[in-house]
């Protein structure tokens, strides 16, 4: 029996999407320019450079972070993008690949209660613990028997998410062979199952109880999507927070990014900040490529030869390159870098996908202890599915309440990290809305836009309401907002998202926008834009996957790190616990 038939028509447009082994060509000789300094971009360069290849990053803000990025005022010092530190094994894994370690790098610390939950109309919150026997316990006491059946869709959840480390997270999608393996072929029945399934369907077989079902699904939101969208294959991810467990690095994840760039420049990766890559240089000709996603036929048009560049004073120059690593939005990238006939994704293709949820990020420096907090806070409201809706659907608007997140690093840190002077909490507040810039900007002390000012007053009162505050508006002594329009114009984020492009089953995996272009030899992409996806562990592994393609290596498993083996080096067996 063939392969194709084994995987069955559910997976036959997976097939359709994999180019032809002449597409797994050595990528260009000559220097290497990488545009964006986020850790994407600071992940590939740093990789490339320990490749042996003379590498610039270019980024154009006066900071490295990209949405991982930081912002200062009043003795506060403020994460402005991701807070939850999951799948560790991805950060420690390409340390070691840089000849370090995430223990060398970082201070990890394990975070127990893992986060806290409130839920409407409930005035005692739910701590969620980083440990598997107590998760079980806790979701025993919301409903009988659900403790029993929580261990199954964590066994579950961790077999997948074992096995997409294996085939699918660390692979370009250039080989169909390399995809075609006995443990992909065993499990091939679930695999599609999972792919068409939501998540919250998923979740609702097995427990009745709402809160569990918030618990469950709102991971989803961290894959910029919905649980009434993802699919249920991301319900690996519980396997993350409630199993492996939430760490946090001391002093945030501005440390993190520093650390990327240490080991970046340890490599030999010259960093140009205040550095804005204005045009792409090419020559026509170039060789043959197909099958890699976007629209148009299979020709290369043109080949890269370097990155026009603007430095703060308005100076331009051009880095000549034989390989360009566009590590910024991707939309942003092809749509002012590149003519119509060059882009691999034309505006018809964007106008066609879903974004992820755009964001209204509030910096808050609060006067006095909030022990109501958790580091890791969440607030659901009974309205779930509503929420999504207004978010995701044909007629989109802020969610009132809004289910939202909020983060308290001064739980973890002291005065030292200087995240917060003494007698004072520093907390960072997401409420995810839509992706949308025309709901306008955000600004310090109450000067952004209106509708978003008011969004992040009624955010505030929410969190004073149900965590029991009710003196937290008048102790905000520093305030800042983030709104979608900001993103869009300072990150070139497409449509504002917070995030990136959704993670639903027409945006995930193999139907992903692919990291290499279609139409101009040695241009690659990395980030939350292509594969893998949302997040930063996503990004490191999104960088790896560049150099991957810069090897020939078409094949489906981690790079090995210096000595042999990864640290991934672990195998599940037992098929009837991934079919769970």
């Amino acid at each position: 029996m063939s392969a194709r038939s084994v995987l069955g028509s559910g997976a036959r447009a997976v097939t359709d999407r994999l180019p032809g082994a002449h597409a797994r060509r050595p990528a260009p000789d000559g220097p290497v320019v990488v545009v964006g300094g986020g850790i994407a971009g600071l992940a590939t360069a740093a990789l490339l450079a320990r490749e042996g290849r003379d590498v610039t990053l270019v980024e154009a803000t006066e900071q490295v972070g990209g949405r991982a990025g930081s912002w200062s005022a009043g003795g506060f010092r403020f994460d402005t993008g991701p807070s939850w530190y999951l799948m560790p094994e991805v950060f420690d894994h390409f340390f070691r690949l840089c000849g370090s370690s995430a223990a060398e790098q970082l201070d990890l610390v394990r975070l127990d209660p893992g986060y806290r939950v409130y839920f409407e109309g409930q005035t005692e919150p739910v701590d969620v613990r980083s440990d598997r026997r107590a998760s079980q316990a806790l979701f025993e006491s919301l409903e009988p028997g659900a403790g029993s059946a929580l261990g199954k869709y964590l066994d579950s959840a961790r077999a997948t998410y074992e096995l997409a480390l294996r085939r699918f997270l660390y692979t370009n999608f250039t080989s169909y062979p390399a995809l075609v393996r006995p443990d992909v072929l065993a499990r091939a029945g679930a695999l599609v199952a999972r792919l068409v399934q939501p998540l919250q369907s998923f979740v609702s077989r097995r427990f009745a109880d709402r809160r569990i079902q918030q618990i469950l699904g709102y991971p989803a939101v961290f894959l910029g999507s919905s649980p009434y969208l993802a699919p249920s294959i991301y319900h690996l991810m519980s396997h993350l927070d409630l199993t492996d467990g939430v760490l946090y690095p001391r002093g945030g994840f501005t440390e993190v990014i520093a650390a990327v760039r240490r080991v970046a420049e340890a490599q030999g990766v010259r960093i140009h900040t205040g550095t804005e890559a204005v045009e792409l240089t090419t020559s026509a000709g170039g060789g043959r490529q197909s099958g890699s996603g976007g629209s148009g036929g299979g020709t290369t048009r043109a080949r890269v030869t370097g990155v026009r560049v603007r430095d703060g004073a308005g100076a331009e120059r051009t880095l000549p390159a034989g390989l360009v690593v566009g590590a910024a939005d991707l939309h942003h990238l092809e749509t002012r870098w590149l003519p119509e006939e060059l882009r691999t994704y034309p505006q018809s293709y964007w106008d066609s996908k879903t974004p992820g949820p755009g964001a209204l990020l509030m910096l808050l420096g609060v006067k006095g202890e909030l022990p109501q907090l958790s580091h890791h806070t969440l607030l659901f409201t009974d309205r779930w599915e509503e929420g999504f809706e207004a978010i995701f659907g044909e007629s989109t608007h802020i969610p009132d309440p809004a289910s939202l997140y909020v983060c308290r690093p001064s739980a973890t840190d002291d005065a030292d990290a200087g995240i917060a002077p003494a007698g004072h909490e520093n907390l960072f507040v997401l409420v995810p809305i839509p992706a949308d810039p025309g709901l306008g900007h955000g600004g310090v002390d109450g000067a952004g836009d209106a509708t978003i000012e008011a969004a992040a007053d009624r955010a505030i009162a929410q969190i004073a309401d149900w965590t029991g505050i009710p003196d937290l508006a008048e102790r905000v002594v520093v305030r800042r907002t983030i709104a979608p329009a900001d993103l869009e114009d300072d990150l070139g984020a497409w449509r504002g998202t917070a995030l990136g492009p959704a993670h639903t089953l027409a945006q995930s995996a193999f139907f992903r926008t692919r990291n290499v272009s279609r139409h101009v030899d040695g241009l690659y992409y990395a980030g939350a834009s292509t594969i893998p996806g949302i997040g930063l562990p996503m990004c490191l592994i999104s960088a790896e996957l560049v150099l991957k393609h810069v090897r020939g290596d078409t094949g489906t498993a981690p790079v090995a790190e210096p000595g042999g083996g990864t640290v991934f080096d672990r195998t599940v067996n037992d098929r009837a616990v991934f079919d769970r």
